[in-house]
Order: C-alpha cells, then sequence, then structure tokens
C-alpha cells in the first residue's frame, strides 16, 4: 500500500468542497487526463492510484490533489463511498468519473504477447471494468468518461465496451439513472496533437444525454492552417543530446540507415534499402523513426531497444521531448529514471486531447458556455528543415541481406486470434 501523502484534515473533511465540475480520478497515472480536464476548466479532487511512481509525479507537479486510501482502484470499490468520505467529499460532490484501466488485455502489443488475445478473460480486464461498474453505482456521478486503446472495442464477443456498457444498463435498471454507454474513437492527431495516436472513449451522462465531438480540425492533406500539427512544430526547438539518449543493443548501429518517418520496412525487397528482413516480420515500431513534417508515431510505455520512435537525429527521445508530444505543459515534471519516465507518459492520455473532450462535456452535457477550441495544441512553426541524409548501411549488418519470407498474412501468423464470451 502506497501512503496517502496529503489526507485532508478534520476542518476539511467538515466542509468538502463543492463544484459542479468536481473529478473523481480513477486509474490516473501520470495524470494526462486529467490535465486536459483540468485545462477544460474541471478540478482533481480525488485521484484513485497505485503506482509508486506515478504517485510521486502527482506529488510533485499537483501537491493539492488528494490521493484516495486506500488508493488501488479494486480495493476503492470494495467501499468508495466510504472512501470518499476520508477524502473530505460525498457522492454528490462528484460531476464527473474519470479513468483509463491498464489497457493491455486490449492492446496490439498484448496480442503479441503468449498469453494474449485473452482480452475479457485477462484478469486485468474484467477485475479494473468490474471495480469501474462498482464505483459507478455506488457514487452516481453526472458523466462517466473511460478513455482506452481502439482494441477494447474490438468487434467480437468479448470486448470491453459491450461489458461496460451491459454493467451501465444494470445499474440504471437498479438505481433508475440513466446511461446509455457512448463509444466514441478518435485519432489525437486530427484534434492538434502531434502523434498519431488512436483511442477509444467511453462517455455516459447520468440523464441520457449525449455528445456529438466536433468534426476533426486537422488533416494530413490539409491546408496551411488545417494540416496536422507536427513534431517538428511541438520539440523542433528542443536540443537534448545527452549520452544517456544514445540507442542501444544489437540494432543500434542500423538506425542511421532509415530514413525519417520509415521503420524497418525500410531495408525489406523493394522499399529503397537492403532486403535485409522480411516484410511484415516484426514489429511496425521496429527502428521507427520520427519525420520532421509529420506527427510523432504513436508513443509507446514499455519499448524495447530496437522499438521506436526515435528522433530523426538517430537517438532516443527525451523526457521533456516525450511530453511535448503528449502535450503535457512545459512546466510538468515526470518523476524518476528516462524508462520510468516513459512508462508514465505512454500509459497517458494526449492532455490537448482530454481537454478537448472536456470542453465538448462542459458545453454539451452540462450545458455551460465555453470556448470550443483546446489551449494545450501546440503552435505550428513557419519553417520544416529539410530530412536529415542517411547512412549506408553498417558491415555488420551485410550478411543479412537475401531473399526473405514475408509475413504469411492475417491470422496465419503465430498466435491466432480466439475470441470466447464471457458472461
Amino acid at each position: 500500500m502506497v501512503a496517502n501523502y496529503n489526507a485532508p484534515t478534520r476542518a476539511k473533511r467538515a466542509g468538502a468542497v463543492r463544484d459542479k465540475r468536481n473529478v473523481l480520478s480513477l486509474f490516473t497515472g501520470a495524470g494526462g487526463l486529467d490535465l486536459g480536464l483540468e485545462a477544460a476548466g474541471f478540478k482533481t479532487c480525488l485521484c484513485v492510484e497505485n503506482d509508486a511512481d506515478a504517485l510521486a509525479t502527482l506529488l510533485l507537479n499537483r501537491p493539492k490533489w488528494r490521493i484516495a486510501d486506500p488508493n488501488d482502484a479494486i480495493d476503492f470499490a470494495k467501499s468508495p463511498v466510504a472512501a470518499l468520505r476520508r477524502a473530505g467529499l460525498k457522492p454528490s460532490d462528484i460531476t464527473l468519473l474519470a479513468g483509463g484501466p491498464p489497457c493491455q488485455p486490449f492492446s496490439k502489443a498484448g496480442q503479441w504477447a503468449p498469453n494474449g488475445r485473452r482480452r475479457m478473460r485477462d484478469p486485468r480486464a474484467y477485475r479494473t471494468i468490474r471495480a469501474y461498474l462498482r464505483i459507478v453505482e455506488a457514487v452516481r456521478p453526472l458523466v462517466l468518461l473511460f478513455e482506452n486503446v481502439p482494441g477494447f472495442a474490438f468487434d467480437g464477443t468479448s470486448n470491453g465496451f459491450d461489458a461496460l456498457a451491459h454493467g451501465l444498463h444494470r445499474i440504471n435498471e437498479r438505481q433508475g439513472t440513466k446511461y446509455v454507454a457512448q463509444l466514441i474513437k478518435l485519432n489525437a492527431a486530427d484534434y492538434g496533437v502531434p502523434q498519431l495516436r488512436e483511442r477509444v472513449f467511453v462517455i455516459a451522462h447520468k440523464g441520457g444525454r449525449t455528445l456529438t465531438m466536433p468534426a476533426p480540425t486537422h488533416r494530413a492533406d490539409g491546408g496551411p492552417n488545417k494540416r496536422h500539427v507536427t513534431a517538428w512544430d511541438a520539440i523542433g526547438d528542443l536540443r537534448e543530446c545527452t549520452p544517456s539518449l544514445k540507442p542501444q543493443g544489437r540494432w543500434a548501429n542500423l538506425l542511421p540507415s532509415i530514413p525519417e518517418g520509415k521503420n524497418y520496412l525500410w531495408h525489406t525487397p523493394g522499399q529503397g534499402g537492403r532486403p535485409l528482413f522480411g516484410w511484415r516480420t516484426k514489429y511496425w515500431s521496429f527502428l521507427l523513426k520520427l519525420a520532421k513534417n509529420q506527427p510523432a508515431w504513436t508513443i509507446s510505455a514499455s519499448p524495447g531497444p530496437a522499438i521506436g520512435p526515435f528522433h530523426w537525429s538517430n537517438r532516443l527521445l527525451s523526457v521533456r521531448e516525450l511530453c511535448r508530444l503528449q502535450t503535457f505543459p512545459d512546466d510538468y515534471k515526470i518523476t524518476g529514471t528516462r524508462r520510468v519516465a516513459q512508462r508514465q507518459i505512454g500509459n497517458a492520455v494526449p492532455a490537448a486531447l482530454s481537454e478537448l473532450i472536456g470542453i465538448e462535456i462542459r458545453r454539451q452535457l452540462l450545458r455551460e458556455q465555453t470556448r470550443t477550441r483546446p489551449s494545450l495544441v501546440p503552435s505550428r512553426r513557419r519553417i520544416t528543415p529539410r530530412r536529415a541524409p542517411t547512412r549506408e548501411v553498417a558491415r555488420k549488418f551485410l550478411h543479412l541481406q537475401g531473399n526473405h519470407q514475408a509475413h504469411p498474412g492475417t491470422g496465419k501468423g503465430p498466435g491466432r486470434f480466439a475470441i470466447s464470451a464471457i458472461r
């Protein structure tokens, strides 16, 4: 159990803060979702998070955000009203219940794991969704906001969205609420985030109101004022050259031979490089590099030494660059080693995207008058430098040249998808 760093005093318990935009934050992590909601005008009044590194980050940056005791969502769900009371809050004080539980059971990377493709059969999935639903029923907030990877709503008989929607229906039957699970799939780059990052959000209103997301404001083929915000726009002013950012491992010296915006596929037959690998026989993010004139590829939470995205200067991205690509405020600090920091950042929601959703929740579900554009979207830079030149393939890799067999195709590789219904 992680210590409750900032339990409220007796005086605070006696007079709980009443605000029509209070947030109860579950699975808070490093705070990306909450930072965006904060920018949209919400107030995080209680965080439920059990990771010591993430808690240290929250304490450093937002010491006034209260940490729940117990701070694990599974334990919190056993008696959420009592846990709220210890924080000086009542269920009626909570307007928005927000959170993104661990996504490994539904992520693409999780499907490659030896025990992958379990989805709702994975204890991490059903335990967290069950806990989330228990908290919903106990607190009955005005609005729910649930975030996860696209695989959470995978078409099949065992996806997380169906389990969540069914659980809300049962709560409605018991409590007389009108929660209707509304599924929204977004690519963060289409709304000004300098990162191609697809996520799904489930939104539900206690009275049955629905939300319509505005049309995308940015496009890959848009004009000067509509194009995607690029990696250069976000991090072009940063000069990070510390030795700790030098790539390590077997493939580090192959990275300089790959052009900006490309990955290992450059070195497959007919793609411009040398035939070192078979087509689609590696992770997409293997030796993946940023391009200055495009949004960043999705930031991973736990990459291996050869997994990108890497900087166009053939190095790892710094913690500050990772934060910029996730649209965290510049004064927000991530605690821990670089590896620990990347795990926190990669698991987070881009703050500008959650700000946009928070704005729309205020406008459409709370019926408030507010601005429509997020403040955390980076500004564009006037000039984008040319692509960095590539180098010849290092001699140590030339023995890999040859006729390599391509991946046999979807569903024909190791470990085909096996989706089962869970009741």
